[in-house]
């Protein structure tokens, strides 16, 4: 197989990547700080944003082409190992998600207006999801390294 059909599952699983760090970023900084307050914004129900319809094609488009990305970086050692390092980080955060972000975001759209206690933990879920960008942009730079490892050979 020729460099560049191998190099190129990387780089489409950066793009993806890319896509995913936007959009955890844009939730950062955007919907994060403003629906403790108004939990609606967060309800498609009720007129609000749907972050499944987002998120769910984005995380299984960024897994399956690291995943196709580790198959065809596979015989290039020093890209194998970054490959892999990027899809473990990768999923340690989504194992995060699927442990605490997901089954909380899921119990906040089903609220109505939000107790001063559901309020605090609602903050308390916006603080600690910043650190799920954090963790994208070791993923990506991880990847970096894996795509790097084509040029330095």
């Amino acid at each position: 197989m020729s460099m560049q059909a191998t190099l190129l599952a990387p780089l489409c699983a950066l793009v993806l990547g890319a896509i995913g760090l936007g959009g955890g970023v844009y939730e950062t900084l955007v919907v994060d700080p403003v629906w403790p307050d108004n939990p609606a914004i967060i309800r498609s129900r009720d007129g609000g944003i749907s972050r499944a319809r987002f998120w769910a094609p984005a995380h299984s488009l960024y897994e399956l082409a690291l995943l196709i990305s580790l198959w065809m970086v596979w015989s290039v050692t020093a890209a194998r190992w970054w490959t892999i390092a990027a899809l473990a980080i990768h999923l340690a955060a989504r194992a995060w998600s699927f442990a605490y972000f997901i089954p909380r975001a899921l119990r906040f759209e089903k609220l109505g207006q939000l107790t001063e206690d559901q309020r605090r933990e609602a903050l308390r879920w916006t603080r600690l999801s910043r650190c799920r960008p954090v963790l994208s942009v070791c993923s990506i730079v991880a990847l970096c390294v894996a795509i790097l490892q084509f040029a330095w050979r």
